[in-house]
This record gives C-alpha cells, structure tokens and sequence, in this order.
C-alpha cells in the first residue's frame, strides 16, 4: 500500500529547493512563452500548456533513473522538461522545425527523445497506456528492473484502453508506474458529469489489485515522496502502482479553449493554490532560500527561455525530403 504523504521541506538542501523551484519556473516560463508564439501564428495546430500542474512532473519525473521510460499524453511539454529535454529542441518541435526533438514532424502533442527514454505525447486519450504497457511488458522479459512512468488524464480512465492496461499490468506483475493526473476537466466536462463514481478516481484501481493513493498534486513535496515510494515498490518487482494526483490547469482545455465552462470563482480559488507560489513561501518560511535566490533563478530562467524562443525562430523548416525519413525503424546492427 502506498502511503500518502505529507510535504516535508525540512528533509531539503538549499541546492536541491533552489532545483525544485527552477524546474518549476522553466516549465511555467516555457509555457507562457509558447502561449505567445501561437497567438503570433508561430505554434500552429493545438496547444495544450501544462500551467498549474508543474508540480506532478517535477515532483515525480526527476526520481527515476536514466533507464527508466516516461510516456505521457497530450500536454506533454512539462513531461518534457522535467525528463531534461533541451528547451531549445522543444520549442522548435512545437514551432515545426527540423531541429525540434521529433524533426519538426510532431509539433505540441508528439515531443520524443528515445535517448532520454521519454516516448512521447500522444493525442489519442488513453493511446498511450497499451504502449506503456508494451514497454514494461518488454522490460520484464529482458529481466531488467527499469520501470515505465506513464501519465494519463482523468479523462483516460473512460476509455477501454485504460482498464485493459490495468489489468494486463497487474495480471503480469508489470513495472508500471500509473500516474494520473486528475485536473478536473476532460476537455470543458466537469469530470463529475463523465464519470460514474465522481473526481476520486483511485479507486478504479481496487479492482484489479493495484495499490492506489490520491493526493494533493499541486504540492511538488507530496508529489515526490510518495511518487519514490511507489517507483521502489514496482523496481522490487512487486507489481504496478496507482498515483492519483490531484490538480488544476489554470488556462483552458486548448489555446482553442475560452473555458467558459468554468466560473472565475473556481479558476481563483484554485489559483490560489498555485504550486510554484506554494513551493516558494514553504522554502522561504523554512530558510532554504530568500529573495536573492529568487530573483537569480527567475533571471536565469527569462534568458534560458529567451534562447529556446529565438533558437526555434531562427531554425529551418523541414525539407520536402523528411517526409520520407523516419517512416520505418531500422534493423539493429544497420
């Protein structure tokens, strides 16, 4: 059983907090940036931003290992960065440019990196859960103990695709990490009207014997510890775990989206709650950083930002000759 936990900014050091935060930050930064790009007709297509949740990739990704694969959904920037993708090569992904890390060829919803083992975003909902499950089915046979982090939206959960992940995971006893990221909204459906059995989802994993907890998702602390109890659990070989994070996207459903769906009370009263604020005053109550710190970071972050803006600005389009590249995996040994 996996334990909610409670946030502890005490167990910190000043490097790591000031790390934490700069994760954060980078992503919410990235986010607000590519914002502006699409309103520019820069970002073409959808664009799904990750305001609001930073928290759920920062405080669960950076516990893996290298080994380990991470495979998500659609609003998939954050996912991104928190596994170290290069800002500069995602930004020109979302831009459509030959140096993004899917060539240009993927754009908002698909960023890849095969060799940080971060498999993508995928736009179908729930698409992603039977190939997590392929990967971890792959990594048992191979004997490894690498597990696979998938992240999926409450959404997800109604889909077939979904309760046929769950149960061929515990079934088969596979490294899977499911992490849920439960904002509330299957695109502009309160998640009560979708869902028979309301917003408490974690349940649905009773069922089929996989242990599962809910928690406070916009508490990057919470986050992480209890995400490396569970990530131990299925590295020992015990099976899947179910993580439940609860959170709230700040902007709508899409850049499509004017979220009219909810009322300004809510969309306040939950950005109140803002995770990067939260993190902040906890570590600056606690003595682990100040103002100084702070302001250093945010600095650094703006420029960092800045560079990825004008790397995918000034990168090329695809040529007419990448529509016949990468359409088929080659042999090993080729």
């Amino acid at each position: 059983m996996i334990v909610a936990t409670t946030s502890n900014i005490e167990n910190i050091e000043k490097q790591e907090a000031l790390g934490i935060f700069s994760q954060m930050l980078l992503i919410r930064r990235f986010e607000e940036e590519a914002e502006r790009l699409y309103r520019r007709g820069l970002v073409r297509g959808f664009l799904h931003t990750y305001i609001g949740e930073e928290a759920i990739a920062v405080g669960a990704i950076p516990t893996l290992r290298e080994d380990d694969y991470v495979i998500g959904h659609y609003r998939d920037h954050g996912h991104a960065l928190a596994r170290g993708i290069d800002p500069k090569a995602a930004m020109a992904e979302l831009c459509g440019k030959s140096t993004g890390c899917s060539g240009g060829k993927g754009g908002s919803m698909h960023l890849f990196d095969i060799e940080k083992h971060f498999m993508g975003g995928h736009a179908i909902v729930g698409g992603q859960l039977p190939l997590a499950i392929g990967i971890a089915l792959g990594l048992k046979l191979k004997k490894l103990d690498s597990v696979v982090m998938c992240f999926f939206g409450d959404g997800a959960v109604n889909e077939g695709e979904f309760h046929e992940a769950m149960n061929m995971a515990s079934l088969w006893k596979l490294p899977v990490v499911f992490m849920l990221e439960n904002n509330l909204y299957g695109m502009g459906t309160d998640v009560n009207r979708s869902r028979a059995g309301g917003s408490s989802i974690y349940g649905a994993a009773e069922p089929y014997m996989i242990p599962a907890v809910q928690i406070d998702g916009m508490d990057v602390m919470t986050v992480r510890e209890t995400v490396t109890e569970g990530v131990a659990k299925v590295r020992e070989g015990q099976g899947p775990v179910f993580i439940e994070s609860m959170a709230y996207r700040f902007h709508g459903h899409s850049m499509a989206d004017p979220s009219n769906y909810r009322n300004n009370e809510e969309v306040q009263e939950n950005r109140a709650r803002d995770p990067i604020d939260k993190f902040r005053d906890d570590c600056i109550e606690a003595g682990k950083i100040d103002d100084d710190d702070i302001s250093l970071v945010a600095e650094q972050i703006d420029l960092l930002v800045q560079e990825a803006r004008e790397f995918a600005e000034q990168s090329p389009e695809p040529t007419a000759e990448d529509l016949y590249t990468h359409i088929y995996a080659e042999p090993e040994g080729n």
